[in-house]
Parts: structure tokens; C-alpha cells; sequence
């Protein structure tokens, strides 16, 4: 926040602006500001929409942006990035806590909760080495020898938690950044084919064919992308097996004999199965697999002394569903162009990455790599998957808890025994004629100051800064 003698200086002008075609519009933009509850970086957006009666002709309704003050309309973000929006970011992390939670729980948002008698796992999929990094404190916070090796590369120090070093290479000399870049730019692929393996091997489990597994069993997931210290992802997932059916509002149990025992194995050796072949790059492949650790937990315990609940496996998934590369020391944003990036505040090791993607992606040198889309994607060390997907009917949809969301903002609450739903027009019969431009993002800092007024506008955009 600026020091008080210098918000009149900026609080006057955005005023001016706001008020330049009504008085009353700042009741109005006083309003719109809180209804960003905290947004750090609202989008502006001009225009207007109009619905029509296809049949008839008779108009619905219409909204335009001219009656808003400076003509414009302020929108949150919803960016899901913690870097970017801490308030969208959040929001973003209970919606995605919501829905893994009715997956593993049921009972909440039309999920049964029947489901939690199904067999549930817990998985975590790694990525492989791609050469020796330093190492930090164990997972149980002792501090351990980093790398002890008599041969090769090694570190014989003890790392503390907060110490820089740890991911970083060894000798980043002997690194492979290549096959890092390549085994990003296929995660997507990986996963997508461990899901087709799993299914195989449970209906090999079974004694069945896949069709008629397929008839019997369903599998369904959630999961997200976590990035680790080095750069690399891991993916953590909520597996569960339920009973086939075409009812859409069902979620019967699996046949008896689809055990958790049964899914434990098969999740293990499909992931250990799974493999994809490189395109060649300098004359060599690389053959793309899941790394040597495969954790398959079962959701009743997380370890002998340990329980993992439902609710502590939702929290976990939903707290990497806002993180991204950036935790590893890059760039939250899009690179358009390598030489006018400032790169002061990457890591050595992140840096590489990056420049290895910007090189590979060079169509001219590499036009067999050019699908891959590595400059696009090399803010994100060349992974270009998302970071949260759920399998169709897993549980319920982000768009359906943003719709729950946006009815009871509009006035429209969802409890018919104390509200009369108001009549809504088929939809069918309503054409929707929009015309919208976006005229940029974030507010000035005269707005700023007065929104920090009236609403935490302003602590979360410190607090975005700061996590930047």
C-alpha cells in the first residue's frame, strides 16, 4: 500500500475516470470491486450480450458495458496459478478439493457415498533420473549425506531444507537435459497409456478379455502434476474401481472378485510396462518410462502408524493443483521471445531446461520435435500436460461447482426448500448474441489504492508479489 500522502495523487485521477460519465458510477465500480473478492489481477473486458426468442423474435434480456463505469466490466482472473492470483489460486484449490474428496468419499455433489466402500489407491508415478542431483533432509526432516559416492559424481554434504542446491545437478555437465525435455513433452502420452495398461492388466488379473472387463468393471481417477525440486513431474493420483452401468447418475459397487489387492498389483506392473520411444534428435532415441519408484498405497493407510484419510488425500491432491513450474525456480509466464527474457531470477538448473526447450523447438533444426510445441511450453521445462484431470465419471466437474457458484452469486441459491427457482427460458428457443473485447488485465494503481479501501484487493496483490 502507498504511504497516506500519496494516495489523493493516485487515488483523484482513477476517480475521475470512474466518475467521468456519472456520478453514481462509483457506488457502482465500489461494488464490481468486491465482487472480485480479492482477484490480484481482474481481466477488463468491453461489449455486450443479447438473448433473443429464436421463435418469436422478442428480446430476453441485454447487457451492455456502456452503462458500467469507464465502460468496461471487471472480471476475476481465475488464473490457478498461487504465483499469479493468490485468490483465484485458492478458490481454484477448493474446487479441486471438492471434487477429489466426493470421488474418494461420496456422500457430497450427487456422488454416492457408497463409493467409499469401493476399492480406493492412492498412487504416486515418478519421473527417472536423468543424472545425479543434491539431495536435501529425508522424508521423515533428518538430514542425510547428499550424494555419497566413491566414484562418479558425489557430495558428501548435508544439505539443509531451505539450502538452494538441492535439485540442482551435480554436474550438470553430465546431465541429461535432452531426455529431461523429451520425457516432459510425453508425460501426457505416458499417462494416458498406463491408463489403457491398467485396464488390461486388471482384466488379465480377472481371467477376461478386455471387452468383457470393460463390461463389468469401470475405472475411474483423479490426478495432478507435481513438479520436484530437480524440475521433473510427479503425478499423483486417486485410483478406484467401481460396477459398470449406462445409468449417468450411478455408481454401483465392482464385482467382489475386483479386490484392492487386485488393483495394487496391476497399477504397479502396468506403470513398470509402459513405455514410449523418442522421435530421434542428434541421431539417438530415447526410450520414455516412469521412474523406478511406483507407490501404490491403499486410501485405509498411508503406513503402519500412519492413517491416510479420505479428506488428507483430497488436501494433498488439491494443494499441487495450484502450483506449477515456477516452485523450481522458473518462470510463471509464456516466453515469446529467449532474448528479452529476464532470466536473473531462474535457477542454473531451470535455465538449462528452459534453453534446451527453446533450441529443441527450433523448427528449422528439429522439425521432427515441431508437434511438441517446446517453445510454447518452455516456461514449463517442456511439460505441457495439465495439471488436473479426473476421468469422466469420477465425480462431479469443475464447471459444475464454478455454475453452483455463479447461480447463488446471481441471487439463485440451490435449496428449493427455502427458494422458488425462477423460470428459466429453453434454451433450445434462446439465441445468445455476444460481442466482446478484451482491453487488458489488472488494475492501476489509483484503482488499486482505492480498491484496498474497500475490499483485500491489495493485501493479495502484495502477497502476489511477494510470492513472485
Amino acid at each position: 500500500m502507498p504511504e497516506p500522502e500519496h494516495l489523493g495523487g493516485l487515488i483523484g485521477p482513477a476517480l475521475a475516470r470512474i466518475t467521468a460519465m456519472d456520478e453514481n458510477h462509483l457506488d457502482r465500480w465500489i461494488d464490481r470491486a468486491r465482487s472480485l473478492r480479492g482477484c490480484a489481477c481482474p481481466v477488463r473486458l468491453t461489449g455486450e450480450t443479447t438473448r433473443v426468442n429464436a421463435a418469436t423474435g422478442e428480446l430476453l434480456s441485454h447487457y451492455s458495458t456502456a452503462n458500467e463505469p469507464a465502460n468496461e466490466l471487471l472480471m476475476r482472473c481465475k488464473n490457478r496459478r498461487a504465483s499469479r492470483c493468490p485468490s483465484c489460486s485458492e478458490e481454484y484449490r477448493g474446487d479441486t478439493y471438492h471434487l477429489v474428496k466426493a470421488g474418494v468419499v461420496g456422500g457430497d455433489k450427487g456422488v454416492p457415498a457408497s463409493v467409499g466402500l469401493h476399492p480406493r489407491a492412492f498412487i504416486t508415478l515418478t519421473a527417472p533420473s536423468f543424472g545425479p542431483v543434491h539431495q536435501g533432509p529425508g522424508k521423515d526432516g533428518r538430514s542425510r549425506v547428499c550424494h555419497p559416492r566413491r566414484k562418479g559424481p558425489a557430495c558428501f554434504k548435508r544439505h539443509r531444507a531451505d539450502d538452494p542446491a538441492i535439485g540442482q545437478p551435480i554436474d550438470h555437465t553430465a546431465y541429461d537435459y535432452v531426455g529431461h525435455v523429451l520425457w516432459h513433452a510425453h508425460t501426457g502420452e505416458l499417462w494416458r497409456r498406463f491408463t489403457l495398461y491398467l485396464r488390461n492388466h486388471l482384466a488379465s488379473a480377472a481371467g477376461l478379455s478386455r471387452t468383457e472387463f470393460s463390461k463389468r468393471v469401470r475405472i475411474s481417477y483423479a490426478k495432478v502434476a507435481e513438479f520436484q525440486a530437480r524440475g521433473a513431474v510427479h503425478f499423483h493420483a486417486v485410483i478406484r474401481l467401481d460396477g459398470y452401468t449406462k445409468d449417468p447418475n450411478a455408481w454401483p459397487p465392482p464385482p467382489v472378485w475386483a479386490s484392492l489387492d487386485m488393483l495394487t498389483a496391476a497399477v504397479d506392473s502396468a506403470a513398470r510396462a509402459v513405455s514410449v520411444t523418442s522421435p530421434e534428435v542428434n541421431g539417438r532415441t530415447w526410450p520414455l518410462v516412469w521412474g523406478e519408484q511406483v507407490d501404490v498405497r491403499p486410501i485405509e493407510s498411508f503406513g503402519p502408524d500412519q492413517a491416510l484419510t479420505d479428506t488428507a488425500v483430497a488436501g494433498y491432491i488439491a494443494k499441487y493443483a495450484t502450483k506449477a513450474a515456477e516452485d523450481t525456480g522458473t518462470l510463471d509466464r509464456r516466453i515469446h521471445d529467449i532474448d528479452h527474457v529476464d532470466m536473473t531470477g531462474v535457477r542454473p538448473h531451470a535455465a538449462r531446461l528452459i534453453y534446451t526447450c527453446w533450441r529443441l523447438g527450433n523448427p528449422r533444426l528439429y522439425p521432427q520435435l515441431e508437434d511438441l510445441k517446446l517453445r510454447t511450453w518452455a516456461h514449463m521445462l517442456g511439460f505441457r500436460g495439465h495439471f488436473s484431470t479426473k476421468s469422466r465419471r469420477y465425480s462431479t466437474t469443475l464447471g459444475a461447482l464454478r455454475q453452483v457458484r455463479a447461480d447463488y452469486a446471481a441471487g439463485r441459491p440451490w435449496d428449493s426448500e427455502t427458494f422458488t427457482p425462477p423460470v428459466v427460458e429453453d434454451d433450445s428457443s434462446t439465441l445468445v448474441l455476444t460481442n466482446w473485447r478484451y482491453l487488458g488485465q489488472g488494475l492501476t494503481p489509483g484503482e488499486l489504492a482505492l480498491a484496498s479501501l474497500v475490499t483485500d484487493i491489495g493485501r493479495s496483490t502484495e502477497d502476489a508479489e511477494v510470492a513472485r
